[in-house]
C-alpha cells in the first residue's frame, strides 16, 4: 500500500487571485481517490496536472458556492462525452447538494440532469458532526460560518489509518479545533494576512489558534492577492496550484 498523496490541482480563491485556479484538492488514498471541492475551473486544473478523471470515485463538498462546486457540471459532461466513464460517481455535501448540483447542470447545459448516463451518479447529504461511511472513507462534517444557501462545513476525512481535515471557507470557529484534532494534515483557508473580514479567516487569526489544533501539519490555501503578497512573512506551509504532498 502506497503513501496517500494530496494534490492541490486548484488552490485559488473565488476571484482567481494570483492566477490560481479555484479550489480543487485531489486525494489519492490508494484504495480510493476523491476530490475535496470542485470549483468552476476544476476540469482544467485536473487535466493540467494529468489526473485521471475516471479514477475519482467521490467529490466531497464543503459548501455550495460556485468556486467550490461549480466545476461539477463540466466534470459530468466530460465523463459522458470524453472520459467515457462507466464507474459510479458519488457526490457528498451539505443538505441541498443534489438539488443545487442538478440545478447548476441544467442552467449551464439545459437537460444535462436528465441525460441517461453510462455511469451511476449518486448523492449523499452529510449531517453536522455525524460520521458517514462512503466506501473506505469516513467523513465527518463540522458546521462552520460561511453563508452559502446551505449549511457550510469543514470536513474531516479518515481512511486507511490516515486523516485529513479541510476548513472550507469560514471565519474562525472552534469547530475547526474538533475537525483538525489529531489529523495528519489540516488544510485551512487564510484569505487575508491580518485583515479581519466576516466569513473568512486571516492568517494572523489562524496562527493565534495554531496550538489548539493539535494536528501534525497545517497548509494554508484560498488566499487573496493581499495574502499572496505576504507569503514571505508566513511560517506555515502554503498551497500552490500543482503542489503535491505525501502523508
Amino acid at each position: 500500500m502506497g503513501s496517500p498523496t494530496i494534490t492541490f490541482a486548484g488552490s485559488g480563491d473565488t476571484l482567481g487571485s494570483g492566477g490560481r485556479l479555484q479550489t480543487c484538492i485531489h486525494v489519492d488514498a490508494d484504495s480510493t481517490q476523491f476530490l475535496l471541492d470542485c470549483g468552476a475551473s476544476s476540469l482544467s486544473a485536473l487535466k493540467r496536472h494529468e489526473i485521471d478523471l475516471n479514477s475519482i470515485d467521490a467529490i466531497l463538498l464543503t459548501h455550495l458556492h460556485g468556486d467550490h462546486f461549480g466545476g461539477i457540471p463540466f466534470f459530468i459532461l466530460d465523463a459522458q462525452l470524453v472520459s467515457k466513464r462507466t464507474d459510479p460517481l458519488l457526490i457528498a455535501g451539505p443538505p441541498g447538494t443534489e438539488e443545487r448540483v442538478r440545478a447548476a447542470m441544467d442552467v449551464l447545459f439545459p437537460g444535462l440532469s436528465d441525460v441517461d448516463q453510462a455511469f451511476e451518479l449518486s448523492f449523499t447529504e452529510l449531517k453536522d458532526q455525524e460520521e458517514t461511511e462512503l466506501g473506505s472513507l469516513r467523513v465527518t462534517p463540522y458546521r462552520v460560518v460561511h453563508p452559502s444557501g446551505a449549511p457550510p462545513y469543514a470536513l474531516r476525512v479518515a481512511f486507511n489509518g490516515n486523516s485529513i481535515a479541510y476548513s472550507g471557507d469560514t471565519e474562525w470557529t472552534d469547530a475547526l479545533i474538533d475537525a483538525a484534532h489529531g489529523t495528519d494534515v489540516f488544510i485551512c483557508e487564510a484569505y487575508f494576512f491580518d485583515k479581519e473580514v466576516p466569513y473568512h479567516i486571516s492568517y494572523d487569526t489562524l496562527r493565534s489558534h495554531y496550538e489548539e489544533l493539535e494536528c501534525d501539519r497545517t497548509i494554508v490555501t484560498h488566499m487573496s492577492e493581499e495574502m499572496l503578497a505576504h507569503l514571505p512573512d508566513i511560517e506555515l506551509e502554503h498551497a500552490d496550484d500543482g503542489v503535491q504532498i505525501t502523508i
